[in-house]
């Protein structure tokens, strides 16, 4: 089943993109930092924004070609 978030991000604009992969990885940072303090109650969230910026990585860079 595909991920309807893969659908409206391929709908976006580099710009739209931009912010949000700069919002993820700002999510991401703070993440990491609370699981190093104290365990997060859902690590698995971890890997999903990972892979969501990784995503709209490949995203911007379809677009700018």
């Amino acid at each position: 089943m595909k991920d309807k978030s893969l659908d409206e991000m391929k709908n976006m604009t580099c710009v739209e993109l931009k912010t949000r992969l700069s919002d993820l990885q700002d999510r991401i940072f703070k993440l990491k930092f609370h699981h190093s303090v104290t365990p997060v109650k859902n690590p698995l969230e971890i890997r999903k924004v990972r892979r969501n910026i990784a995503r709209i990585k490949t995203l911007i860079t379809q677009k700018e070609v």
